[in-house]
């Protein structure tokens, strides 16, 4: 929704995603996400570093160098909630990951749909009742999406000129309003 807001206010956007916002990054997404053999944590962490790697450098660095917008669905903070935090490496390995992915390229705005964690389990849930395709990241213990909420919002805390929360239980117009409220002041 905010991409096709921006681009109809005349605004040149590139929109993508993490895991595979490149042809490597969708086969690194499916080979991780779509497989329900059993990850190594180190093998889960260099893959979406692998990723991202591939994503800066072949996506975003040439967007925003010919001047244009990139709104990413995830990026960096993911790594840091979920490998981090959620499958508990350390802050320095992660951080390293991070930095070697992306050569120290931060956004300028995160945006973090926050949901609680019982919300979030029904979406999940309603999504697999509604015969939507489930990856092996949607069956983890309600402690682990605690453990990414919690390392979400203390980013948010840390950052908070860059990372914005948006309360996301609310009707998705209403959430959209806010994002272009956020969004309009922002690019101003």
């Amino acid at each position: 929704m905010l991409a096709y807001e921006l681009q109809a206010r005349g605004i040149d956007v590139v929109t993508t995603c993490e895991p595979g916002g490149t042809p490597l990054g969708r086969a690194l997404r499916e080979a991780f996400l779509e497989t329900w053999e059993q990850v190594a944590p180190m093998a889960e962490l260099l893959a979406f570093a692998a990723d991202r790697a591939q994503h800066v450098e072949h996506l975003i660095r040439p967007a925003l160098d010919a001047g244009k917008i990139v709104i990413s669905d995830r990026y960096a903070d993911a790594t840091y909630a979920y490998q981090g935090a959620g499958r508990g490496f350390s802050e320095e390995k992660v951080l390293q990951a991070i930095d070697l992915a992306t050569g120290g390229l931060k956004p300028d705005l995160t945006l973090f749909f926050d949901i609680t964690v019982d919300e979030a389990v029904c979406r999940m849930a309603a999504r697999e009742e509604a015969h939507t395709k489930r990856n092996r990241m949607d069956v983890e213990e309600s402690e682990f999406y605690t453990r990414v909420r919690d390392a979400y919002l203390g980013i948010a805390k840390r950052e908070p000129e860059r990372f914005r929360v948006i309360d996301a239980q609310r009707p998705a117009d209403a959430i959209h309003a806010d994002v272009m409220d956020m969004i309009t002041g922002f690019l101003q």
